[in-house]
């Protein structure tokens, strides 16, 4: 398989403001102060606000206006959240109160974990209502902070980003189609550089780079390097890469260029290791793009009802563990290794179970974005975007403090919340435009699917071995079409239901 890499030419990096912003040594903080702050917010409002979803910032920019921000950064830039994520901020205290932090378990360093705590997330998002509770929308992201400090604290790489992070997942498998890579102006300046200070990151004095293991003191780091240890000349995906850009801050010679790529480039010929957790996780991820839809439209409640009278509970926990956990475990698996069994036996060449499934995966990726952007970015964002409007108005009038503030300064006259302000396109637009997306989607998977049979022993007879892969993509497709099209909840906003 040819290993491309993305032209260094067309780097970031480089451009004006944007790249000076970018590689300043504040320049991740810059972000990450942006959505702290937002996060500080959230929380005070989840806190002590009014404990109604649509009325309250926490929910409404947790599950509306994050999820479609995200989609849609991925689109058209990259792992913009991950770049910014304020829960890393207190990642140069942990590292320094870890002095000698230890390394991440061999056994968990692989997707098998955050494979668990993804499909644990969309579970306890459906189970506890988790957009329709301020309360716990607030704690959930109290422990995300908690987690993510104790876990640079204890070990040495960022494992929290790496392995743990259900978000983080979520956002490693999206970004593999983004339009933007890390890599390298010239790769003979990594051969030669002596401190790799692009991971090991780089200290006050000049020319001693941060190894693993050095008892470090207050003032001794001034930029740390790749928080999951990537080394950029190396890089041929964003899978793993949170985008925080420390390798190009910490680079003394300015060889690391975030580079402009077809987006589609990394799915088509990159070379990923072709290991069962990370081809699992991407066909997951697809699945999970179904069934965390499916969960919002009226057969689910209709199928948790007849699961309930069949097992003799009145709970909904058993109920939805055994839909969630046949649609966003038990279908992916089984159908991802059945098709990979059919596509190797059709094969005149065959190859091992795991090279096929490894080979083919990646090809799931653009279908799967595809059916979240419609989700998240169609059905939620754009038709309920301008709720932020009343939402916030909302807030600083509950807030008396808050009030006091702004007509001290000025600025009182808010008017009252217009409770009707949500879509920012015409409802009916959405239907067709979500279907659209999706239709392109599947488009761009079967090219890819095409694209990965020619680089293998099977190019003869590739016709034969896409054959499974193209019914499970146009199986997926249907499905999604049919849930999009049936009367879903619309949650988090109050001006429609």
């Amino acid at each position: 398989m040819t290993v491309y890499k993305p032209n260094p030419q067309h780097n970031l990096l480089h451009y004006p403001i944007i790249g000076r912003l970018l590689r300043w040594r504040w320049g991740r903080l810059f972000f990450q102060s942006g959505l702290l702050l937002v996060a500080a917010v959230m929380l005070y409002d989840g806190f002590t606000g009014i404990q109604f979803a649509p009325e309250n910032l926490s929910t409404v920019v947790t599950w509306v206006h994050y999820r479609g921000i995200i989609v849609f950064g991925f689109l058209l830039f990259g792992n913009i959240f991950c770049m910014g994520c304020p829960f890393t901020m207190p990642r140069t205290l942990a590292r320094r109160l870890a002095i000698r932090g230890g390394r991440w378990p061999k056994i968990l360093r692989n997707k098998w974990l955050a494979i668990g705590l993804l499909f644990t997330f969309f579970f306890l998002y459906e189970w506890l209502d988790l957009w329709a509770s301020p309360l716990l929308t607030v704690w959930v992201i109290g422990g995300y902070f908690i987690a993510s400090f104790v876990l640079e604290a204890l070990f040495a790489e960022s494992p929290f980003c790496k392995y743990v992070c259900p978000l983080g997942t979520f956002n490693f498998v999206s970004s593999t189609i983004s339009p933007l890579q890390i890599t390298v102006s010239e790769p003979d300046t990594c051969k030669t550089c002596v401190g790799k200070e692009c991971i090991n990151g780089r200290t006050s004095t000049p020319g001693q780079p941060v190894k693993q293991g050095d008892v470090l003191r207050l003032g001794d780091i001034q930029v740390l390097g790749c928080g999951t240890e990537l080394f950029p000349p190396q890089i041929d995906s964003n899978l793993d890469c949170t985008l925080c850009l420390d390798c190009a801050r910490a680079c003394p010679h300015d060889n690391v260029a975030l580079a402009w790529r077809n987006p589609l480039q990394e799915v088509t010929q990159g070379t990923w290791a072709q290991r069962w957790d990370l081809s699992l996780l991407v066909i997951i991820f697809a699945f999970t793009s179904l069934g965390n839809a499916f969960g919002m439209v009226p057969p689910v409640f209709q199928l948790e009802s007849w699961l309930g009278i069949v097992l003799g509970v009145e709970s909904e926990f058993g109920p939805l563990l055994i839909i969630f956990g046949v649609i966003n475990f038990v279908l992916p698996v089984g159908f991802g290794l059945l098709t990979a069994w059919l596509s190797m036996t059709l094969s005149k060449h065959p190859e091992p179970l795991r090279q096929t499934l490894g080979r083919y995966a990646p090809a799931f990726a653009p279908l799967a974005f595809a059916i979240w952007l419609a989700h998240y970015g169609g059905f939620h964002f754009l038709s309920s975007a301008l709720a932020i409007i009343p939402v916030t108005q909302n807030f600083i009038r509950d807030h008396g403090e808050v009030y006091r503030f702004l007509q001290d300064i000025g600025w009182g006259g808010l008017g009252d919340p217009d409770w009707t302000l949500g879509a920012v396109v015409p409802v009916n637009w959405l239907d067709p435009m979500e279907m659209g997306v999706i239709f392109i989607g599947l488009l761009a998977s079967l090219y890819t699917v095409n694209e990965r049979a020619k680089n293998g022993r099977a190019k003869r007879d590739k016709a034969l071995a896409q054959l499974p892969w193209v019914i499970l993509l146009l199986g997926l497709t249907f499905a999604a079409f049919w849930i999009f099209y049936l009367p879903m909840e619309m949650r988090g906003t109050a001006f429609m239901s």
